[in-house]
């Protein structure tokens, strides 16, 4: 089953200046937040889910594709690796110019972060979808990053939203 917090958008505007009805402007901020089962089926319907959000901001083309690429790695390795450490979820927020794609679970083991220019097993079937999101991000001026606590971890993609 999935859960969601609907994406919502605050302006920074007073409250006396009635909000825009336009695409949020670079110092808008936004979410989207999921949670579900890590299951196969949960793949698509969270890279749907981002999708519908970054279309209501208007993020460009290039930038939704590297985070929905990366929402399709990233869920996908829950499923993969941690499907048993409970619940998934998965926030896309919008803040001061960024988008940050954030996908958490209850699993402790860390994901080994790629090295651009290591070694990749040319027979493996998997193994390439955080180098390859890694690689995305910094072309698009963002970055990749773990961060591990007591409920498990969380692994994040921050690119620019402009």
């Amino acid at each position: 089953m999935l859960t969601s917090t609907p994406p919502a958008i605050r302006s920074t505007a007073s409250p006396d200046t009635p909000a825009p009805v336009t695409a949020p402007a670079p110092r808008a901020r936004g979410f989207g937040r999921w949670a579900a089962e890590p299951t196969a089926a949960t793949v698509p319907l969270i890279r749907s889910r981002v999708r519908s959000v970054l279309e209501g901001w208007e993020v460009s083309a290039e930038i939704a594709d590297v985070l929905l690429l990366a929402a399709s790695e990233l869920v996908g390795n829950v499923v993969l690796h941690a499907g048993g450490a409970g619940r998934l979820r998965v926030e896309v927020s919008l803040r001061g110019g960024w988008l940050l794609l954030e996908v958490a679970d209850g699993s402790p083991s860390l994901p080994r972060l790629p090295h651009p220019r290591g070694e990749v097993d040319q027979d493996s079937e998997d193994g390439r979808g955080l180098l390859i999101v890694h690689l995305m991000a910094t072309e698009v001026g963002g970055r990749l990053s773990v961060q591990a606590d007591e409920f498990g971890k969380s692994v994040r993609v921050r690119v620019p939203a402009a």
